[in-house]
């Protein structure tokens, strides 16, 4: 009997930093743990511009998403958390230029006061494979 649910990593990703996996499968169903901008070598967080940081979030959602030959075509679900509305309008250009079949997944964008390891943005998401 299969597992109801498996923990997976990326293959050149650092262990998280809390008691979490980054990504659970169950059935065709692929959950992501919130993403923020850590630098896969040095596991440091990237200090950059918030472009730079939501780029970075978007390649570790990639590579998540790649463990099982999904894409981000396959994110049915994202949430979105800022630290600064004010940057809701450049989060949504670099998000927006990662699916370009223009079908984006459902998702909702929350301000929240601050996130861990003071990153400006983190992403969650669900994948489902076809």
């Amino acid at each position: 009997m299969a597992a109801f649910k498996q923990a997976l990593f990326p293959e050149t990703g650092l262990p998280p930093v809390g008691p979490y996996s980054p990504a659970i499968l169950s059935g065709n169903m692929l959950f992501l743990s919130g993403q923020i901008a850590l630098d896969e070598i040095t596991g440091n967080l990237l200090c950059g511009t918030i472009e730079e940081e939501t780029h970075q979030v978007m390649r570790n959602m990639g590579k998540l998403l790649q463990t099982q030959g999904l894409g981000y075509e396959h994110l049915v679900k994202v949430s979105i958390f800022l630290t600064d509305l004010g940057q809701f309008g450049s989060v949504n250009k670099v998000y927006a230029s990662y699916f370009k079949d223009g079908v984006y997944p459902a998702r909702e964008t929350v301000q929240v006061v601050r996130l861990p390891k003071d990153a400006h943005v983190e992403m969650s998401g669900i994948a489902v494979k076809h």
